[in-house]
């Protein structure tokens, strides 16, 4: 098997110590970094004469980045790669330039059913002092739970959901008929938002499908959770949104964006200051698939 001349982790990609030593084997030279570059100028230098590239989602490889290092034949994304469009690399120049780009899929699913599961039960009994519906203690057993998107994750929560006796909705750009036969209803998004008391979403980085429209179609006394890489709804409208204090926001860290300060003043947004997905369990999954991206990589390169 080939190796590279030169691996580059330009940020914290997620790795444990322990398993940063394994990318040895794959060049003759390995440099890695466990904090984040503040532009493009430190991203550019920190990768020099590299022909790997590792990144994390948190650093955008952008066109400027890429013409910029001429070396570069491979990009190993250590985070979830859906689409060009929701990517923090671009993938266009990278094809133009003959990079390949591999990211990774289905690591960190289990971590977000947990919190979901785990959240929504809290704030249904009010275990810790939050309560949804402050004169009622709640279970899941059949109250309308609405998915909107219906990934491998979306999925596992419904399944999660449905066997806590949930009546399960979902909006996503495909049906999905072999859950719909396990009881998973499909709606389109603004009759599942008419329908629903929560929506829990599941979404692409970048995609924000919750706007001033949706919510108040939505309307009052209602919860939204939001576990994705990213805010899925338009941050001035879900701030709006939130003034009505019978309606709930469950977040964690990955999905705020920037705007926690914005939100933590309302009592009923509900906020985890971890990344749910990236359990103790998630980083070795990612961190396998990584290595074997490489290894697959590198077996065929010419």
């Amino acid at each position: 098997m080939k190796k590279f001349e030169k691996i580059v982790a330009v940020d914290n990609i997620g790795f444990t110590e322990d398993r940063y030593q394994e990318l040895d084997q794959f060049a003759e030279a390995v440099e890695s970094y466990r904090d984040y570059p503040t532009g493009n100028e430190e991203i550019i230098r920190r990768i020099g004469d590299a022909d790997c590239l590792l990144v994390s989602w948190n650093t955008k490889i952008d066109k400027t980045v890429i013409e910029s290092c001429p070396n570069l034949r491979y990009i190993g994304m250590c985070c979830s790669l859906y689409d060009e469009k929701s990517a923090n690399v671009d993938i266009v120049t990278a094809r133009e330039r003959d990079i390949v780009v591999l990211g990774v899929r289905d690591y960190g699913d289990q971590g977000v059913v947990e919190y979901v599961t785990s959240q929504l039960i809290d704030v249904l009994h009010g275990f810790h002092g939050k309560r949804w519906r402050d004169d009622q203690i709640l279970e899941i057993t059949g109250l309308k739970i609405g998915i909107i998107g219906l990934g491998t994750t979306g999925s596992m929560v419904a399944q999660a959901l449905q066997m806590f006796g949930g009546d399960l909705y979902y909006f996503d750009v495909r049906r999905r008929p072999e859950l719909e036969r396990k009881g998973l209803k499909y709606l389109p998004l603004e009759d599942l938002l008419r329908t629903v008391d929560i929506v829990t979403t599941h979404l692409p980085k970048h995609l924000r499908l919750l706007d001033k429209k949706m919510l108040q179609i939505f309307g009052s006394g209602k919860m939204v959770i939001n576990p994705s890489i990213g805010p899925t709804y338009n941050i001035d409208d879900m701030e709006e949104w939130l003034q009505d204090g019978s309606n709930f926001l469950l977040s964690e860290k990955s999905s705020m964006g920037g705007h926690l300060d914005r939100y933590v003043k309302y009592p009923n947004f509900v906020y985890t200051d971890l990344t749910v997905g990236m359990t103790e369990e998630a980083k070795q999954r990612l961190i396998q698939k990584v290595l074997d991206n490489i290894t697959s990589y590198l077996k065929t390169a010419k």
